[in-house]
């Protein structure tokens, strides 16, 4: 029995990414390809996303450019792909507040909001800082923050405290704290619904960007190499890799980053009319394929 249908959806991409942001330590290595993704599910009755891209407008564009990324499309046609409007999602589970995971808020008019009570209050903490400590916002809008406390407003914004399981059946959410971000969170999906699950997914948002930040880039011989981009410490990151693995039996091929091109290299895949790519985790029960 699957629960879960799970896309990978990407939305944009940043072609040419530093090495060093993606892996620590790799200067002058050249740039990796790092596609701008979020993830759908399917299943139970639920239309759920996993983290929700940015809306490539006002600060979103501002961060678009600055960024370095390109061919963006909005949800209409990323979800359309898929046989969704935007206002059929009932909810999204948000990794951290970055703008390329969050910014997106508005573009969902009817789904509740899941995210880790600490991550937002330290935005806050930190917008409420003197200037000279703007480093401490990097890719994140203040505009989404205030978003996300305005869907509290509307009855809208679940803030989790700590780790949370069966927030839906089969789907439990586990703080990162002082890791990437100061709450970031990871998903796990056990699609067999079982509590001691042999069909367990981990989704990292950016706790890890490639399978290099799994394995090292040597899978005979593994060892974790955190992400370059942190707001707390690559040694909490290295702890947090080592979590994951731990919640799917150490089978790396589980614990899935999105901003990882090689997906489609693993698992079923096509590109869609606006040259974005949709990668095929899982299928429910009697859920036809999106890539075949």
């Amino acid at each position: 029995m699957t629960d879960y249908s799970i896309w990978v959806l990407e939305y944009s991409q940043i072609t040419q990414m530093p090495r060093s942001a993606v892996v620590y330590g790799a200067h002058n290595k050249g740039t990796s390809k790092l596609p701008y993704c979020y993830v759908l599910l399917k299943g139970k009755g639920r239309t759920i996303l996993l983290d929700v891209g940015y809306n490539n407008v006002d600060y979103g564009a501002y961060f678009h450019t600055a960024f370095g990324s390109s061919n963006w499309h909005g949800p209409d046609e990323v979800l359309g792909e898929c046989g969704i409007r935007p206002e059929d999602v009932t909810d999204c589970i948000i990794t951290h507040a970055h703008f390329d995971h969050m910014g997106g808020i508005a573009l969902f008019p009817n789904a509740t909001f899941y995210v880790q009570e600490k991550e937002i209050t330290t935005w806050v903490s930190y917008m409420a800082l003197p200037r000279q400590f703007r480093w401490l916002m990097g890719a994140t809008d203040p505009g989404d923050i205030m978003r996300a406390v305005d869907l509290a407003k509307q009855g809208r914004l679940v803030l989790v405290k700590g780790p949370m399981e069966d927030v839906f059946p089969g789907i439990d959410l586990h703080p990162a704290y002082e890791t990437h971000t100061p709450a970031s969170q990871y998903i796990v999906i056990r699609n067999d619904g079982k509590r001691q699950s042999a069909d367990a997914w981990v989704f990292a948002g950016d706790l890890v960007y490639q399978f290099e930040n799994l394995d090292g880039g040597t899978p005979d011989d593994p060892y974790y190499v955190p992400v370059g981009l942190a707001a707390g410490s690559q040694a909490n990151l290295v702890f947090t890799t080592h979590e994951m693995l731990g919640r799917v039996g150490h089978e790396s091929r589980r614990v899935i980053p999105i901003h990882e091109e090689g997906l489609k290299d693993r698992f079923p895949s096509r590109q869609t009319k606006h040259d974005l790519r949709i990668t095929e985790i899982a299928l429910a029960d009697g859920e036809k394929s999106l890539v075949k």
